[in-house]
C-alpha cells in the first residue's frame, strides 16, 4: 500500500482543498498521513464552509452543499484530528507528498523553510509531489543544490491565476476555532503574494506557467510533469486528487 503524506495549513485551509484530495486517495486504496505546523488538526476557514458564499472576484458559489457536508462529517468523525508535525515528517517514509491550499497556506506552509527541505528530500528521492492552488509556491522556495534554482525550474507547472487575485481585506476566521487551534487574528490586504507571476520566475525561461481564468468545476486544471503535480485552485480540488491516484498508481 502506497503511503501519502498530505501538508495542511492551521491558519486558513480551504476545505476542499483537502476533502477532495483526501477521499479520492483514501478510495484508491492508498494510506494518507496529515501534517500541520503545529500538529494540530487543519480547520477550515469559515468561508470556504459557507455554503452562500459567492467569490467576489469569480462571482459565483464557490462551496456546494454536498461538499460541505462532507468536509462537516469529516470534522464531526474525526478524520483530521491527529496530524503530525511537518518537523517530524521524513521523506523516507513515503511514497509521495501533497501539499493542499487555502489562503492560510501562504502562512504557514510556503514560507516555512522545513517544508522546503522536505521538498528537496522529495525531488532527491524522486518521489511525485503535488500542491494545489497557492500551495504550489512552496515549490518555488525548495532548491536545487547543483544551480541553486527551483526545483521547478523547467517544468510546466500550473497556477492560480493572477486575474483571480483578491485585493481587499482578508481576514483568516476560522470555523469552530478553539484556544488551542484559534488560526490567527491577521488581516491581509488581499492575498499573500502573486502566485503566478513568481511561479514564472520559478520555472523560468525553459519552463511554462498554466494559468486559466476560465477554469471551472466543469473545466479544471490540472497538469502532470515529473515528479510535480500542480492543480488551480478550489474548482479543480477533485481533479487533484484523481491525478493523484492516477500518478501513483502507475
Amino acid at each position: 500500500m502506497k503511503k501519502v503524506l498530505v501538508l495542511a495549513s492551521n491558519l486558513g485551509l480551504w476545505g476542499e482543498e483537502l476533502q477532495a484530495p483526501w477521499d479520492e486517495l483514501k478510495k484508491a486504496g492508498f494510506q494518507v498521513v496529515l501534517a500541520t505546523e503545529k500538529g494540530i488538526v487543519p480547520l477550515p476557514l469559515q468561508l470556504s464552509v459557507d455554503k452562500t458564499f459567492v467569490d467576489p472576484v469569480q462571482e459565483y458559489h464557490v462551496n456546494p452543499a454536498e461538499v460541505v457536508d462532507r468536509i462537516m462529517e469529516i470534522l464531526k468523525t474525526g478524520e483530521w484530528d491527529n496530524p503530525i508535525k511537518i518537523a517530524d515528517a521524513k521523506a523516507s517514509d513515503y511514497d509521495a507528498l501533497a501539499i493542499v491550499g487555502g489562503p492560510g497556506s501562504p502562512l504557514d506552509l510556503v514560507g516555512n523553510a522545513k517544508v522546503h527541505r522536505l521538498l528537496e528530500d522529495f525531488y532527491y528521492q524522486k518521489k511525485v509531489m503535488g500542491a494545489l492552488c497557492y500551495a504550489v509556491g512552496s515549490f518555488v522556495w525548495a532548491r536545487k543544490k547543483e544551480d541553486g534554482k527551483s526545483i521547478i525550474n523547467g517544468k510546466t507547472i500550473v497556477a492560480h491565476p493572477k486575474e483571480w487575485d483578491f485585493t481587499g481585506d482578508l481576514p483568516y476566521p476560522l470555523f469552530n476555532a478553539t484556544p488551542e487551534n484559534p488560526g490567527t487574528d491577521l488581516v491581509t490586504p488581499g492575498f499573500v503574494y502573486p502566485l503566478q507571476m513568481i511561479v514564472e520566475d520559478a520555472v523560468g525561461d525553459n519552463g511554462k506557467v498554466i494559468a486559466d481564468p476560465a477554469a471551472n468545476r466543469e473545466k479544471p486544471v490540472v497538469h502532470f510533469d515529473f515528479p510535480f503535480v500542480t492543480a488551480q485552485s478550489v474548482e479543480s480540488s477533485v481533479a487533484f486528487g484523481e491525478k493523484m491516484v492516477e500518478v501513483l498508481s502507475k
